[in-house]
């Protein structure tokens, strides 16, 4: 399956927590309801690929992790069937870092 391919059968974003808080955005996946109606259900990779980047952006911005996100989103395309287009990047810690 191409890269292309991946991306244009990613499922939504949303991580089926639904509980809004902060400016109306999800505590699970931080869209709004709007932005949950809005995801390209249809759309081509490039446009669930912005989405979906823009979306982790966001959780960085302000100050979530994103992994924690990313983990949930895998699990979901997994019960989905469908391969997922997110990879978790670990960093390492300064602990590990420092015994290299």
């Amino acid at each position: 399956m191409t890269e292309d391919e991946i991306w244009a059968s990613a499922p939504s974003p949303c991580i089926d927590v639904c509980k809004y808080k902060r400016k109306g955005r999800c505590i699970g996946c931080s869209m709004t309801k709007a932005e949950k109606e809005s995801f390209p259900h249809n759309g081509g990779p490039d446009q669930k690929r912005a989405f979906i980047e823009g979306l982790i952006a966001r959780l960085e911005e302000i100050g979530r992790n994103p992994a924690f996100w990313a983990y949930t989103y895998q699990r979901k395309c997994e019960r989905e069937g469908v391969p997922c287009p997110v990879t978790i990047v670990e960093e390492e810690t300064d602990e590990k870092s420092a015994a290299s």
